[in-house]
């Protein structure tokens, strides 16, 4: 009986995973697994660039997990730097391209693995595309921005975006040594944060060094007479720039999905079932950056690219094209981040979404420490909780604080998961010793008052 075969486009976090993870259920007499990745890496940390760049990781091949090599050791057939450029869902078969010979070729496949990742926002602006003008998205974008700042005069850095990258190229370029400006369209870097806490944010950005400009919409890209940028300008104003680095988000990279008549949600990115099988295709899975997620406490699908949740995704549809079975039950929407001495982490609702998804809520904020206030290095911290008006429900937490706060998100995303009240969280048996918490975890202190809030509310 000949193999069966398995293509998977895409050779990052979810499809190498998917490809690995059926690997090991499957040998390769029973299952030929042939992967595509139209770059020149494989398995990397994308989230890990920004502080390859600031130096704190010596080299790109730290960010590497597995290389090409290694997953041809296991009996995976990787071709890389090749692009699949069609996808023919009624003959089973995907076209590609070599990026270096321009050659192409079909291969058919009995099951299908798109793991096609997101690409970052890049707006039609006028000097865009300059020289000195970075995305940071691979490892290729990686390289060329440390090369863009080693032939940089000034050294001034303009930022455009206030999300996670953004705010962590900003640091990056501030670790560098360039007088670094961030520019955000909203009223507070951090969307996905309330106005409030991303106003302690924008507070601690400008005390380590960095400019931060709010409601900044950025209108195009100056350059020299030599081409190379030299200011990035908004309606209001112009700010000198040697480097400028675009942190405006991503998007789903779904056109071969779209050009195959695949299920797309509302993101644009495809849908899936909880074992990741793409909706009305019994041989097509999906994962990554390139899909919608359920969110567990909306009850609504979303599009979120982390890391976290593609590699999930890969170990789950290894599993179930390999024969065993596992689902992804969703997500709570968990991020951190830090810029700085800051750190930043939210789970849940923000107060905006919860609005929008017509719930009624109160909300709590409080200010602690990292450790209790009486040890050593103790850092201020601040949480903010949102809770169901009626039930009593966490609906989401924000933290802003020192060094060692924003890992407590944890225990909010935990919480989130079980659909626990905030009067349930305050009985946690929650670890203390003074070197790590004061005796009522901060988060445990805003669960607290957010009880008292609900109380007070009737």
């Amino acid at each position: 009986m000949a193999a069966e075969r398995l293509v998977v486009i895409g050779g990052d976090a979810a499809g190498m995973s998917a490809a690995s993870q059926a690997r090991r259920l499957k040998s390769p007499e029973e299952l030929e697994i042939v992967a595509f990745e139209r770059s020149g890496f494989t398995s990397y940390s994308a989230c890990g660039i920004p502080y390859w760049v600031a130096g704190d990781v010596p080299s790109h091949e730290e960010l590497i997990a597995r290389g090409p090599e290694e997953h041809r050791a296991r009996g995976i057939d990787l071709r890389m730097r090749t692009e699949v450029t069609e996808l023919d869902v009624a003959g089973r078969r995907v076209r590609s391209r070599d990026r270096d010979s321009g050659g192409e070729e079909w291969t058919s496949y009995d099951k299908l693995v798109i793991a096609t990742g997101a690409r970052p926002v890049r707006p039609a602006l006028p000097g865009i595309d300059a020289p000195g003008v970075h995305g940071v998205h691979t490892i290729d974008d990686g390289r060329a921005l440390l090369e863009s700042l080693e032939s940089a005069g000034e050294r001034r850095a303009v930022v455009v975006g206030g999300g996670y990258i953004g705010i962590e190229m900003a640091e990056a370029m501030l670790v560098r040594g360039f007088e670094v400006t961030l520019l955000t369209r909203g009223a507070e870097p951090m969307h996905s944060l309330d106005p409030d806490m991303g106003h302690r944010l924008t507070e601690a950005m400008e005390r380590s060094g960095i400019t931060v400009v709010t409601d900044a919409e950025v209108t195009k890209v100056l350059t020299h007479e030599s081409g190379r940028v030299r200011a990035v300008a908004t309606d209001r104003a112009e700010y000198p720039a040697d480097v400028a680095v675009l942190g405006l988000g991503v998007t789903p990279r779904t056109e071969l999905a779209r050009a195959a008549g695949l299920p797309l949600g509302a993101s644009g990115a495809l849908r899936t079932d909880a074992s990741m099988r793409v909706r009305g295709h019994e041989n097509i899975w999906a994962g990554g950056d390139c899909i919608e997620v359920l969110d567990l406490v909306s009850g609504r699908h979303r599009h979120i690219a982390l890391g976290t949740h593609a590699n999930k995704h890969g170990q789950i549809i290894g599993a179930n094209v390999g024969g065993g079975y596992g689902t992804f039950p969703g997500v709570v929407g968990t991020a951190v981040t830090k810029v700085c001495e800051t750190e930043v982490a939210r789970t849940g609702l923000s107060e905006l979404e919860a609005r929008e998804e017509g719930l009624q809520y109160v909300t709590a904020t409080i200010e602690s420490t990292t450790v209790a206030g009486y040890y050593p290095g103790a850092a201020p911290m601040t949480v903010k909780m949102l809770a169901e008006r009626e039930s009593g429900r966490l609906l989401g937490v924000q933290i802003v604080g020192g060094a060692g706060s924003a890992k407590r998100i944890d225990i909010a995303a935990v919480a989130l998961t079980a659909r626990m009240t905030v009067d349930q969280m305050t009985a946690l048996d929650l670890a203390y010793a003074p070197p790590f918490s004061s005796v009522w975890d901060p988060v445990l202190v805003a669960a607290r008052k957010a009880v008292s809030t609900l109380r007070a509310a009737g």
